[in-house]
């Protein structure tokens, strides 16, 4: 087989595609990093979270529920927004014979915020903030009228309540 072909490595170490191995390669296999030390070692940088002190200032028993309520509510006030943007498209679109660029203003907002609030919901009922009837009703109904959501988001914070 020629150099830098499948079975062996090119003259400069290369493997084939032109990918070099890391730096040590026996210690990677052997479950030590690729300075040599061990899996005791824990990552260190701005993307990683030490998970030894999360929450550590929050009551115990509180945190998940406190931070799931804020998200909720967090939610909830944005979808109250939503609907205002979107009555006042209304307005602007059927009562004032569609000012521009009002009315392109206030349409994109709507669609933004339609899709973030889609998505925004989605991954809270993923996450069991918000029920799985109110996660359809911002998604699905949110296009044509936010009324919907918001309504739901009322609904599910009296049933909360109970």
């Amino acid at each position: 087989m020629a150099r830098g072909g499948r079975g062996e490595p090119a003259q400069n170490g290369a493997l084939a595609g032109g990918v070099s191995p890391p730096a040590d390669a026996s210690d990677t296999l052997n479950g030590a990093g690729v300075n040599g030390a061990g899996a005791t070692e824990t990552p260190s940088g701005p993307n990683v979270a030490d998970v030894s002190d999360a929450g550590a200032s929050d009551p115990p028993g509180r945190s998940a529920r406190t931070r799931e309520q804020g998200a909720f509510t967090s939610l909830k006030w944005t979808s109250f927004f939503h609907s205002c943007v979107y009555a006042s498209l209304l307005i602007c679109a059927f009562a004032l014979g569609k000012p521009q660029p009002e009315t392109l203003v206030l349409g994109w907002t709507h669609g933004a915020l339609w899709i973030g609030m889609s998505l925004a919901c989605i991954a809270a009922a993923r996450m069991r903030i918000v029920s799985l009837r109110l996660a359809v009703a911002v998604a699905v109904l949110g296009g044509i009228g936010p009324f919907f959501g918001s309504g739901e988001f009322v609904r599910e914070e009296r049933r909360r309540a109970r």
